[in-house]
C-alpha cells in the first residue's frame, strides 16, 4: 500500500527540500523526510538542540505533511484556506491519499516561507 503513495510523499517532500539550504535534513528516506533548524534552538527545554520545523511522512494509509511554524503562529494558521483545512489533522498536519493538485502545494510553499522567514525573524534558525 505505502508503495501507491510514492508520487505523494515525492511531491510533499519537494515543498521542505527546495528549503534545505536554510534547515538541516535529519531523516532523507523513502519514507520520511525531516527538516531542523541548523541553530539551536532558544527554548531551554530543547537544551540548546535544533527546532523540529517540519516533515514528510509516508504511512499506511497516506502521506502527511507538518509544519511546526503552524503550531506557534495563529497569524499563518490563519492563512490556510478551507480546502487545504479540510486536510488538516491536528495543529501542524496535513494528510494527502493522493497527489496534491498544483493550488494546494503552491499553498503549503507559502506557508512554509512565510514559517521559514517569521522563524528567522524570531532567529530561530
Amino acid at each position: 500500500m505505502a508503495g501507491d503513495f510514492a508520487p505523494v510523499f515525492a511531491a510533499l517532500k519537494d515543498v521542505l527540500a527546495r528549503h534545505e539550504q536554510r534547515l538541516a535534513v535529519r531523516a532523507n528516506s523513502p519514507t520520511e523526510y525531516t527538516v531542523h533548524t541548523r541553530t539551536p534552538s532558544p527554548f531551554p527545554q530543547h537544551k540548546g538542540q535544533p527546532m523540529y520545523f517540519g516533515s514528510v511522512r509516508l504511512g499506511k494509509a497516506y502521506v502527511s505533511f507538518h509544519l511546526m511554524p503552524l503550531y506557534m503562529s495563529p497569524k499563518l494558521t490563519s492563512l490556510i484556506s478551507p480546502i487545504l483545512k479540510k486536510r488538516m489533522q491536528g495543529k501542524t498536519c496535513f494528510n494527502f491519499k493522493a497527489r496534491p493538485e498544483p493550488p494546494l502545494l503552491q499553498e503549503l510553499e507559502s506557508l512554509t516561507v512565510a514559517g521559514l522567514n517569521e522563524w528567522e525573524e524570531r532567529k530561530w534558525l
